[in-house]
């Protein structure tokens, strides 16, 4: 195998395993949060690069089920949870 094909695939490979490991690590905190809207409740997990990240998701998630239209949604994401668990 010539040198600079050979070069090539080693580049190729550490720059496939800097994107996997860094990808990894984005997923640095866990929070579960459950929310009560309009009289129903839903709990939802998520995971982000920081908890305020992963808390914002888990409440965008667990409105989705329970608020119906795009008012009912901010209305349901701006209320404040009933319980927020941080998983890790």
């Amino acid at each position: 195998m010539k040198k600079p094909v050979l070069l090539g695939i080693v580049f190729g490979l550490i720059v496939l395993g800097y994107i996997v490991y860094s990808s990894m690590n984005l997923a640095g905190h866990k929070v579960e949060v459950c929310i009560t809207f309009n009289g129903r409740t839903n709990c939802r997990t998520a995971s982000g690069a920081s908890e305020e990240f992963a808390r914002r998701t888990a409440t965008t998630n667990a409105c989705a089920d329970i608020a119906s239209g795009v008012t009912d949604s901010i209305a349901c994401e701006n209320t404040p949870p009933n319980s927020v668990k941080i998983l890790k």
